[in-house]
């Protein structure tokens, strides 16, 4: 997991090197329109959306995980449910609204020409294709660990049971063939595998999901960071704001339901929180030489935006609401799943309409 995270990292901080050369000869390219231009104007806000951005994620991923102090707000009650509902809608909004035309219009672009990227739906295909590397990732990971987790539970087990048949000669044989493992025999109890099945699959999806926010907070906060346009800094602050707090309470979510020990919670908080501000901080750096409008920057992060849209979309549908939807504690209840799907949809709701600025 940490060397996807190397290599997305590593292509959004050697693509200024990129944009510098292949800018240059595209100086003809006019597919941007020019802005109104007012460089120290723009340094003050990109500045103060640093600490904007940081407060407003630190604050998102940290509630969820602050929340676990409250009652009402731990993930065995109901409105956790609600929350989560609500947090899926945001990353859902976030995928199809924001990120996947982003792309398309990136990749589709007459400044990268028109064989093959305008031959050819790349957008769409790297999209499909990195939800079926996320699904290939979610279900290759959850054998591993798996077997990894059992296999130490069953050696200490088969250690146990060798040590009370040296002192009780015979009597486990018997006692395990009469229980099928009761008290001394051979497997854990159910209600511990599932239990365990069911944590280390809250792990993976958190862990996931986090690559895939991650992608998408550099590139809008390059984005940002290099825009000169006070008047497109000013609604995209705000935006950006608000994107990372809600994106953040659905990780924060998934963190605390995968109950990782207080440091490595803290150290996922941390990563997401600092990933947007450092994505603005790049993009001031490289602000002087950054061409949106170059064939490298658009297929770097058409390409980059492309995978990040497809891996938030599957673990929105797959691994935050069908889990819950079809879960039979929200089937049973008829209360809880009206509300959660009216939380679906406020979620949904507020990324859409954050698309008019950002």
């Amino acid at each position: 997991m940490l060397n996807l995270f190397s290599v997305f990292l590593f292509l959004t901080f050697i693509l200024p090197a990129d944009v510098v050369h292949a800018g240059r000869g595209r100086e003809s390219c006019t597919c941007h329109s020019a802005a109104d231009h007012n460089a120290e104007e723009a340094i003050k806000y990109k500045v103060g959306s640093i600490a904007s951005v940081l407060v407003a994620g630190a604050a998102g991923v940290s509630l969820p995980l602050v929340g676990k102090r409250i009652p009402s707000l731990r993930p065995e009650n109901d409105i956790f449910f609600m929350i989560k509902a609500f947090a899926a809608g945001v990353i859902l909004g976030t995928g199809f609204i924001h990120i996947l035309p982003d792309a398309f219009q990136d990749l589709t672009s007459p400044c990268i020409g028109q064989n093959p990227w305008g031959n050819f739906p790349f957008a769409g295909f790297i999209a499909m294709a990195s939800s079926i590397g996320t699904l290939m990732v979610d279900t290759f990971a959850t054998s591993f660990y798996q077997r990894r987790h059992f296999s130490k539970i069953k050696h200490v087990i088969a250690v146990a049971d060798q040590e009370r048949g040296e002192e009780h000669a015979g009597h486990v044989h018997v006692h395990t063939h009469a229980t099928h493992g009761h008290a001394h025999g051979s497997a854990a109890p159910a209600g511990e595998t599932s239990s365990l099945t069911e944590l280390i699959r809250y792990r993976i999806v958190s862990q996931v999901l986090e690559l895939g926010i991650v992608v998408h907070s550099v590139i809008i906060g390059i984005s940002l960071g290099t825009s000169h346009s006070p008047a497109t800094i000013k609604p995209l602050l705000v935006a950006l704001s608000f994107h990372q707090f809600f994106e953040g309470m659905g990780l924060g979510g998934c963190i605390s339901q995968a109950q990782f020990r207080w440091r490595s919670a803290a150290a996922m908080a941390t990563f997401f929180s600092l990933t947007a501000p450092v994505g603005i901080a790049v993009g001031i750096g490289i602000s002087g030489v950054y061409r949106d409008s170059s064939r490298t920057t658009l297929i770097v992060e058409g390409s980059m935006n492309s995978a990040s849209a497809g891996i938030l979309i599957y673990m929105a549908l797959v691994d935050l609401l069908a889990a819950d939807f079809m879960n039979p504690r929200m089937q049973n209840n008829f209360g809880l799943q009206l509300g959660s799907n009216i939380s679906l949809l406020l979620g949904a709701a507020c990324m859409s309409v954050l698309a008019k600025w950002a």
